[in-house]
């Protein structure tokens, strides 16, 4: 029987999406949803925003990623795989890192450890977007 896999995990968000992300030792295939990252996602700037934290840390031929992601669209969707790389990285102790073994140094100062807290605003009494006023008629 084959040694088993050590498994990473980690939970992202970014507007409305919820991915729970899975990193396994593997070749660097990617998986959304049961899919090819390249079938899911129609756009390929979305699939190299997605491989961001594995690039900073020269770790996308380690780790096979499985996501799986619900609501929002596209572009919420790749955000909240991204935090999930990203927390499931912290988790992995990496050789010859630093001291503690984590790369908590690199990926922070990118930006990829903070959540990004922007949503959709409200929509508001009186106006037919969130701020966006009706046509005013002088008469």
């Amino acid at each position: 029987m084959a040694k088993d896999k050590k498994v990473y995990t980690g939970t992202g968000r970014r507007k409305t999406s919820v991915a729970r992300v899975r990193l396994v030792s593997g070749t660097g295939k990617i998986t959304v949803n049961g899919k090819d990252v390249h079938d899911y996602l129609p756009f390929e700037t979305l699939v190299m925003d997605l491989c961001q934290p594995l690039d900073a840390t020269n770790t996308r031929e380690i780790f096979d990623v499985e996501a799986e992601v619900r609501g929002g669209g596209f572009s919420g969707q790749t955000g909240a795989i991204r935090q999930g790389i990203t927390r499931a990285l912290l988790e992995y102790d990496a050789p010859n890192v630093d001291s503690d073994g984590s790369y908590r140094k690199i990926l922070k100062p990118a930006g990829f450890i903070t959540r990004d807290a922007r949503k959709k605003e409200r929509k508001k009494p009186g106006l037919k977007k969130a701020r966006r006023a009706p046509q005013f008629s002088k008469r």
